[in-house]
């Protein structure tokens, strides 16, 4: 992994001539985003990510934690918030930015540990890769939480992506889940090995963990099909 999503977040945050990244997925052309937005208050956070930070309770394990946006936010409020990324990059920049449990970790390796609020925002299920891969990860989850503990995660159901027949239906693939792309990042003129990253419709999200013992409760819808839950055990 060339870690070009961590690198933009420690250049902006470095003043090192960041640049806008260049994302682009199986089903969607190439698009700009800002490194400036990984960086938002939270005056400036969508309504889904406030209402997560305000349900927020206990000890924290704030996943994909990226420049450490919302792990700094709790962390101001008094919270003891540990923060995990596989970047490297995005690590060192939450650690110059003052998060004092910062470190590299794939969650699926993170042992004997348990908290009672644990976030996975900006499309936390992306990290999931595929539909297969659901279970692998929410058994994780419920690994780590305490008793009354909770998951609070945000996605879309990305279905208003494709095209209707004639008949109204929309054309996807019977072959494989809708929301499964392929996602390839490009930085100062490198580009990341593409990934697969998932988008997970409620209702699907809500079966898989009833399918793992796992109760799901949806928090909040936002304006474009995307929605926060609340997965508990």
């Amino acid at each position: 992994m060339k870690d070009l999503f961590g690198k933009a977040i420690l250049d902006y945050l470095t003043h090192n001539s960041p640049e806008n990244l260049i994302t682009e997925t199986s089903i969607s052309d190439e698009e700009e985003m800002s490194v400036a937005y990984l960086f938002r208050s939270f005056d400036e956070m969508p309504k889904i990510e406030q209402k997560a930070l305000q349900l927020t309770k206990g000890m924290v394990l704030d996943v994909g934690c990226g420049s450490g946006t919302h792990s700094l936010y709790l962390q101001e409020k008094g919270f003891n918030v540990t923060s995990i990324d596989v970047s490297e990059n995005a690590i060192k920049a939450c650690k110059l930015r003052g998060i004092k449990k910062a470190k590299v970790q794939d969650i699926l390796t993170l042992e004997n540990e348990k908290y009672d609020t644990i976030l996975l925002l900006m499309n936390g299920t992306g990290i999931f890769g595929t539909l297969e891969n659901c279970s692998k990860y929410l058994l994780k989850l419920k690994s780590l939480l305490n008793e009354n503990g909770q998951v609070l995660i945000d996605s879309s159901d990305i279905i208003y992506m494709f095209d209707k027949d004639e008949d109204g239906a929309y054309e996807v693939s019977a072959n494989y889940y809708y929301g499964e792309l392929t996602f390839t990042v490009q930085y100062k003129g490198e580009t990341e090995d593409s990934f697969p990253w998932l988008y997970l419709d409620y209702n699907t999200l809500q079966n898989a963990c009833l399918a793992n013992g796992l109760e799901c409760e949806l928090i909040l819808e936002g304006e474009h099909f995307d929605y926060l839950a609340k997965i508990t055990k």
